[in-house]
Parts: C-alpha cells; structure tokens; sequence
C-alpha cells in the first residue's frame, strides 16, 4: 500500500512557528472528526490542546492534571476516555516507551509514522515511516504474516540534547 507522507520529521527538534502548527493540526482533527461524523467534545478537543502545547509525550496523568485544573474532573477515566478516542480515530499515537501520548501533528493524512524519541528531553517527532512500513510488511508476508498495525520507536538524542551533551 502506497502513502503519502508529509516531511515533518525534524518538526519537535527545530524552530517553528508552534501556534500555526498546533492551529493548522487542531483544525485538520476537527475536520477530521467532522467528515468522519465523530463527537469531538470539550474534554476531548481539550485533551488534544493539551497534547498539541508542546513536541513531547504526555502521560495520562499529566493529562489529567491539566483537564482537572480546568474543572473537567479528577478522576482517571475523564483523560483515558478522551486519549483512548484520540487515539483510535488516528488525533494522538500512543508512545509505547514512554507510556505516554503525542497528538498526531497530520491526521488528516494517511501516514506509517515512526516517532524519533529524545532520551534526554523526551521530545518527540514524527518523521516519515512509509519505507520502514513497507519493510515490515514485506518481511512478513515473507512468512505469511499480515501486519494490522505497528508503532515504530527510535531512541536517540536531539539535536539541541546532542549538541550540549
């Protein structure tokens, strides 16, 4: 299967101007959820601000934290819900490593992303991943496997975390 991917991969490591950007995948997800007749409520168009803010992975309490001090409630369930919907409708990916959630920066676009992790800030971008994607799917069919879903993670250092270290 062929995709078409944007080139945002160094996007979370460089400057840019960070309020388009949010503004610009805040919109395509609201487009998104319109087309797709999905009910992007105030706690959910919330929890994907939140995620949009800042280039790095958020956890669920870290989430949480934030909807509750905006009075969206305290308890657990309030941020799974609303990140659990994010993610099966393609708004965030889950990053597996840090246990925690990006908001997807393109949603709006089919894309294989591979998530380029910092181990000293934890910032993460989301860089083109149609040839790894392709890789894998051919290494197993090899085999006769088919592949439903995949979450490719790269663990490294940043460009400013490289360059003061």
């Amino acid at each position: 299967m062929s995709r078409v991917e944007p080139d945002l991969s160094a996007l979370a490591f460089s400057r840019h101007d960070h309020d388009r950007c949010t503004a610009t995948a805040l919109h395509q997800a609201e487009a998104q959820a319109a087309r797709d007749g999905l009910r992007l409520t105030p706690v959910r168009r919330r929890a994907l601000e939140i995620l949009l803010e800042a280039h790095r992975a958020m956890g669920a309490y870290e989430v949480l934290d934030r909807l509750a001090a905006e009075g969206f409630g305290r308890q657990p369930p309030v941020a799974y819900r609303a990140l659990d919907f994010l993610v099966s409708h393609g708004l965030a990916h889950r990053i597996q490593r840090l246990n925690a959630y990006v908001a997807c920066l393109h949603p709006a676009e089919p894309h294989a992303p591979v998530f380029l992790i910092c181990r000293a800030c934890e910032a993460v971008a989301e860089a083109p991943g149609a040839r790894v994607r392709a890789a894998l799917e051919a290494g197993a069919a090899a085999v006769g496997f088919t592949v439903e879903r995949a979450s490719v993670e790269a663990v490294g250092l940043c460009p400013t975390c490289s360059a003061a270290g």
